[in-house]
């Protein structure tokens, strides 16, 4: 085998478990393609060490302290299959090139599919938002907004009243209860049932959201739910068992990580219904130390049936 083990995916989770392998000795490689969810916000927070710094920053300073361990090496490259094959893990590669590996660690995240409103993708991870404990404290209790398409939605917008005052605005896609207006209205906030069709600012900054009736209405941020979906297909070539979460699929593991295939472990966004940066980092560890387990105490892994 050319590995001992494979982490594709080199954000967070994928890094943390490369660091409890590299720890043990073990032969890793960490496959990358260098284009993480995270990558356009300008800074992580609430992450215990790394507050306020950039997600690209903490990632340099991963690679560099794992770069201290012989062990470990980096390819940016993507892995676009991986099979079972002679007791561990045939990985085949964009380049068209091919790896072996005794054990998989799936660490590759998930993608977002946002509204389709002019003005919003420019904005995402800035000022259009999808966590308010990692940026709410940020928009400095000015006026926030959350498109209300869903029950995910409706959550969170019954919480932001704490970081400032808050409007939902329904888009004609979800209409509250009696009891969930009652809600929302005890907590103060505001119910616009006119579609925002635009979001105005300068540059990546928000200022107002323009509705269908013209008026503006003025926001500094505005959070939306987007839907999710693991970034690529290999958990599914593979035949990994999946769950419903409240934005999307996500895969099935075990307390230590493991997915329903035998061999292959997976942390990280594409393994929690709730995504964040510190569990994302926590479960990389548990699955770089179940990934060494599995190696000592079950060395002849047999596929699934």
């Amino acid at each position: 085998m050319d590995q001992d083990v494979i982490v594709v995916g080199g954000s967070f989770a994928g890094l943390s478990a490369a660091m409890q392998l590299s720890r043990a000795r073990k032969k890793v490689l960490v496959l990358d393609t260098g284009m993480p969810r995270n990558r356009f916000t300008h800074a992580s927070h609430g992450f215990p060490g790394q507050d306020g710094n950039s997600p690209q920053a903490i990632q340099t300073a991963l690679r560099a302290e794992l770069a201290v361990y012989p062990s470990v090496s980096f390819r940016k490259d993507a892995a676009v299959s991986i099979a079972f094959e002679g007791g561990g893990f045939r990985v085949s590669l964009a380049d068209g090139t091919a790896l072996t590996a005794r054990r998989v660690i799936l660490a590759y995240g998930v993608s977002d599919t946002l509204p389709d409103l002019p003005g919003l993708r420019e904005r995402w991870g800035v000022s259009v938002l999808h966590c308010p404990y990692c940026h709410g404290y940020e928009l400095d209790r000015q006026a926030m907004g959350v498109l209300l398409r869903d029950e995910t939605a409706l959550h969170q917008a019954i919480m932001l009243p704490e970081w400032g005052p808050t409007t939902v605005f329904t888009q004609g896609a979800f209409k509250p209860s009696d009891d969930q207006v009652r809600q929302l209205t005890s907590r103060g906030i505001k119910i616009e049932e006119t579609p925002i069709t635009e979001l105005n600012g300068a540059g990546v900054t928000l200022e107002n959201v323009g509705l269908a009736d013209g008026r503006n209405v003025p926001l500094a941020g505005l959070f939306v739910a987007p839907q999710t979906a693991p970034a690529c297909d290999i958990a599914e070539q593979l035949g990994c068992a999946v769950n419903d979460g409240p934005t999307g699929p996500y895969l099935a593991v075990d307390a230590m990580q493991a997915s329903s295939v035998p061999g292959v472990f997976a942390a990280g966004d594409l393994a929690s219904p709730m995504p964040n940066a510190t569990r994302a980092a926590a479960a990389g560890v548990m699955a770089g130390v179940a990934a060494h387990r599995s190696l000592i105490f079950d060395p002849d892994l047999i596929p699934a049936a």
